[in-house]
């Protein structure tokens, strides 16, 4: 997606070969027109699919994944990483370790918004190691609903999540796809792989 290459290059930062700063746009500060466009290519990329609920994980797949909502006129259930009063029991959990903030949450859903009549759409930001899909995945399992596939605005080629998650047979679409962060410069797989 040639729109999020460009904002990559101009906004991303690299921090180290394995860390992509996008706080500008994606994940602290939200371009909305940009986040549009993404919801636009994913219901593209996605349209020969029946979906009837997108999941991601809180905080930073929740843009992406409203914008394909009100695109494609499906819920949002995003699964929540910290208990609250109102979120606390009659829920599908996992666990997830995050790469980047090298820590492991336990991620909740209540039941009441997933089912074994749902076709979902998992969404999310990043794709690293692939342990928050692999988590949405499980919570996925556990309802019955069946996964039509995965939707990741930027993957981290040159890890294995992506291959991985491509290897047990789950559709994997990534609308940028770095394959290297070295030398503090970003280079893309081409883009016929993205």
């Amino acid at each position: 997606m040639k729109l999020l290459h460009d904002k990559i290059m101009q906004e991303g930062k690299v921090l180290s070969s394995s860390v992509l700063k996008v706080d500008s746009f994606l994940n602290h500060q939200i371009d909305p027109m940009l986040m549009k466009e993404i919801g636009h290519e994913f219901a593209n990329r996605f349209s020969d699919q029946v979906i009837t609920k997108v999941l991601t994980i809180e905080s930073s797949g929740i843009a992406p994944s409203v914008m394909l909502g009100l695109e494609i006129g499906a819920p949002v259930v995003f699964a929540r990483k910290r208990k609250s009063l109102t979120l606390s029991d009659n829920l599908f959990s996992s666990k997830v370790h995050s790469f980047t903030k090298n820590e492991t949450n336990d991620i909740s859903v209540s039941r009441s918004f997933l089912n074994e009549d749902d076709n979902v759409l998992i969404i999310d930001d990043f794709l690293a190691n692939g342990e928050a899909v692999k988590g949405l995945l499980d919570i996925a399992a556990q309802a019955g609903a069946h996964v039509v596939g995965v939707g990741i605005v930027i993957e981290k080629g040159f890890q294995n999540g992506g291959k991985l998650l491509r290897e047990q047979g789950v559709r994997v679409e990534s609308l940028a796809i770095v394959d290297s962060l070295e030398d503090g410069k970003v280079t893309f797989a081409p883009e016929a792989d993205a």
